[in-house]
């Protein structure tokens, strides 16, 4: 290896470990940078230092991942901004009659939702939601808040939808079936830690779980004609991943990506409401950059072959789940879980549907410690 090709691989390196470190500071504090600006500097750095081409870097950005995140953004901002999913929230903790059944329902329910609508949506909708219940019924703001932190990361656990990093795995995996191999692997653990995280609430808030009875004031509609049209692209989004699991369940083999899930999901919306594009600017922009530029930026690693070489040398059994699940716990505590599993799953030869769900499972729930 000559100079020239250790410089390329130092500066990809070095780009990446500038960027898990700053991730790393910004978890545990500090936060002058978004984590879509780290990332977007970072990927900057390995095309500005001539690791990846243009062509290279376009090529690297997976566009089944992007549109699916942009049609699952365009539903749930739509649900949002037409009050649709506020409506919801209210029948469904409306039924509450106590702190403690409160505490279980946004536990499950919020746990069941994120599984569908993305955890990132519910946790940003969800929190100025848990502080109004907080003032309004006289109970801890950090019982409440850390019920949602719970209830939407365990949640999203079980469904490879659920979260960015699940929908990683699903995309790039060729799972056939992505939700019957999530649910079959993943739905007791989750339902599990749902009840663990009940209790923990209950050990460490037991003050806060009287029997005094609540009332929970209903919702109103803000844009009937989008509140509609938000919950056809509701019930289709359900519909369609239903007879996803079931047409796969009956044996039949034609392949129906979860990008045309979202995309056919979101079609009223962007087809028929008069605020198409007043939805779509609202929608998660940084996020998306965050992925486009993660793509890059890990597609130049890839690239420079380091991590190839490492673990030729390390001898590591990554094919062993309690490593996989063991280094996914360990590193998600330093590092964002997404660019984790980027990082992580190619590495995975051949993986097997257990070693994606120990991978999906380790970078998820651990994010709860």
């Amino acid at each position: 290896m000559d100079l020239s090709e250790l410089a390329n691989i130092n500066a990809s390196i070095v780009a990446l470990a500038a960027v898990l470190l700053l991730i790393a500071l910004r978890q545990a504090g500090g936060r002058s940078l978004a984590i879509w600006q780290i990332m977007l500097l970072g990927a900057l750095a390995v095309f500005l230092t001539g690791q990846i081409s243009l062509v290279q870097a376009l090529q690297a950005i997976n566009p089944d991942v992007m549109i699916f995140l942009a049609a699952m953004f365009v539903i749930g901002q739509s649900m949002q901004e037409s009050g649709y999913l506020h409506i919801l929230f209210s029948r469904i903790f409306g039924r509450a009659r106590n702190a403690d059944q409160l505490v279980l329902l946004i536990l499950f329910a919020m746990g069941l939702l994120s599984a569908l609508l993305m955890n990132d949506t519910l946790a940003i909708i969800g929190t100025p939601l848990m502080l109004y219940f907080a003032r309004e019924l006289k109970i801890s703001a950090k019982l409440l808040l850390l019920a949602l932190a719970f209830g939407v990361t365990i949640g999203s656990a079980m469904s490879p939808i659920g979260n960015p990093q699940n929908l990683l795995i699903a995309v790039n995996s060729g799972l056939s079936n992505p939700f019957l191999v999530f649910l079959q692997y993943l739905m007791l653990p989750t339902l599990a830690n749902l009840i663990l995280a009940y209790l923990l609430l209950r050990l460490f808030y037991r003050g806060q779980f009287s029997r005094r009875p609540l009332h929970i004031e209903s919702a109103e509609i803000i844009d009937p004609d989008l509140a509609r049209l938000s919950r056809l692209s509701f019930i289709l989004l359900l519909a369609l991943i239903l007879a996803k699991i079931g047409a796969m369940a009956m044996g039949r083999e034609e392949d129906f990506p979860l990008t045309y899930i979202a995309m056919i999901s979101a079609l009223p919306v962007l087809l028929f409401s008069s605020r198409r594009l007043e939805v779509v600017r609202g929608i998660d922009w940084c996020t998306l950059i965050f992925f486009a530029a993660m793509f890059v930026l890990m597609d130049a690693v890839w690239r420079s072959g380091v991590f190839q070489s490492l673990l030729a040398g390390s001898h590591a059994d990554l094919a062993s789940i309690p490593t996989i699940l063991a280094f996914s716990v360990i590193m998600s505590q330093l590092v964002s879980n997404v660019p984790l599993v980027a990082l992580c799953q190619p590495l995975l030869v051949h993986p097997t549907p257990q070693a994606l769900m120990a991978l999906a499972a380790g970078s998820t729930i651990a994010g709860n410690l």
